[in-house]
């Protein structure tokens, strides 16, 4: 059996479930919703975070939003690709478009360790990945090997099953929880949004002293997240 055949059992299997189907359509909605609003505000000029430039998520907006017509573009982009994904002809078109964008957006929020879109981010990538694995048959065609008949894509909703899948729910949930565990406790120093928000940390920190230098590194000083980082480890070991 070649593997587009098994691919296309497995969307088979998937597409005829009814919860599915409504689990498809919770995150083309989310993600719409985590889109249309930011890239509103991008293209409108308008700087959508009250953080210090001293933060390193908000220097880099700060950064961003004088950028002229990029900032803009990139707007239009995000609003462009949530309203695809609410259309239901151009959802797959929105999708494709969305994920390198989200994507980036994860990885920028992992590197500075920013609370607004440390938990949200990895969420809507692994919605937006779910979304273009459902509609897998639309785009199937580019893969590199033998294709064969396309299948339909449309089911009446009276033919779906609906047993409700507790295995892949179950499998959503734990993604879920490893998410904010990692968002959580993933790193030992957090820059959080605000001076007084980073040295709530540092009573239960290993190192207070070390702890309420760092914040002052990055809330006062306006110092880069690795030199602020290394200054803790260093006052730690002391």
């Amino acid at each position: 059996m070649s593997i587009s055949t098994k691919l296309d059992q497995l969307h088979t299997q998937a597409r005829e479930n009814r919860w599915l189907w409504l689990f498809s359509i919770f995150c083309r909605l989310l993600l719409a919703v985590g889109f249309i609003p930011p890239g509103i505000v991008k293209i409108m000029g308008e700087r959508f975070t009250a953080l210090s430039v001293n933060h390193p998520m908000g220097n880099y907006l700060e950064a961003l939003h004088h950028t002229g017509y990029y900032y803009t573009i990139i707007g239009v982009m995000q609003v462009l690709a949530g309203v695809l994904l609410l259309i239901p002809r151009t959802i797959i078109l929105g999708a494709f478009i969305y994920f390198p964008i989200i994507l980036n957006i994860c990885i920028l929020s992992l590197a500075v360790r920013f609370d607004g879109s440390r938990l949200t981010s990895p969420l809507m990538v692994l919605a937006n990945l779910y979304l273009i694995c459902w509609y897998y048959p639309t785009w199937k065609s580019i893969l590199p090997f033998n294709q064969p008949s396309r299948q339909r894509l449309r089911t009446k909703w009276q033919q779906l099953d609906p047993k409700f899948p507790i295995k892949f729910f179950s499998g959503v949930a734990t993604a879920f929880a490893v998410v904010v565990v990692f968002a959580v406790y993933g790193n030992e120093m957090m820059p959080r949004n605000t001076l007084k928000e980073c040295q709530t940390q540092c009573p239960d920190s290993d190192n207070s002293e070390a702890c309420y230098t760092f914040c002052d590194c990055i809330h006062q000083e306006g110092q880069t997240l690795n030199s602020c980082l290394e200054t803790y480890y260093k006052a730690s070991a002391k």
